[in-house]
């Protein structure tokens, strides 16, 4: 058996999903999707729906400039 979606939450500047499921022995299982990370097939359908009314074009391509900022500085350290 799958886990079962319990709870989802948008966070932060680029609207992250975190996401926690209740695990077949009762206990949590909690992970973190950001805004460009590909959602497998498997996934809740409930955690696809919340991505596609939060992850805008615009949020996606602000997510992408900040990682790649955040890298060019990282290179030149």
């Amino acid at each position: 058996m799958a886990n079962r979606l319990d709870k989802i939450e948008v966070v932060g500047e680029f609207n992250h999903l975190q996401i926690r499921e209740i695990k077949e022995d009762g206990t949590y299982h909690r992970r973190f999707i950001n805004c460009n990370e590909p959602l497998g097939d498997d996934e809740h359908q409930e955690v696809k729906d919340k991505a596609d009314e939060v992850w805008t074009d615009e949020i996606k391509a602000s997510h992408t400039e900040k990682l790649n900022e955040q890298l060019k500085r990282f290179n030149s350290e």
